[in-house]
């Protein structure tokens, strides 16, 4: 048998062409799958707060954390958006131009203050505002 011994010369080398040739297949097969649909965003405007004097006429409706109406300080006995909207029709005395502050309790429940906003379109209400308490 002929062993040959090695030759300080003759070192194994690594051959980097089949490398590279593999990650630009990779590169080429990631770009022809890679999706380049652009998303739509929405753009919107949002509202600014203001820290406005109150209006002496506006309609006052306090919403419990139970769920209890009260339209200027006076209980409302029904709790359908109808009974909310004819008590306020009332209280607006045909005023388009009647301001509707809301008071909600932070406890109440979202279903109430949509109720009092339903109450306030079946009565024609058209500017509904909601109070809002600063932090100490």
């Amino acid at each position: 048998m002929n062993f040959r011994s090695r030759q300080a010369g003759d070192e194994p080398e690594i051959n980097l062409i089949p490398l590279i040739d593999v990650l630009l297949v990779i590169l080429i097969f990631l770009a022809a799958t890679t999706s380049f649909t652009r998303f739509n965003q929405m753009k919107l405007a949002l509202p600014e707060a203001r820290a406005d004097a109150l209006d002496a006429d506006a309609l006052n409706v306090a919403v419990s954390q139970e769920g209890i109406y009260a339209l200027n300080g006076q209980l409302l006995s029904g709790g359908t958006a109808e009974d909310i909207a004819q008590a306020l029709a009332a209280a607006a005395g045909g005023r388009k131009d009647a301001v509707l502050v809301i008071n909600a309790d932070a406890q109440s429940t979202h279903e109430s203050v949509v109720r009092v906003m339903e109450a306030a379109r079946l009565a024609g209400l058209e500017r509904v505002n909601f109070a809002t308490q600063s932090p100490r």
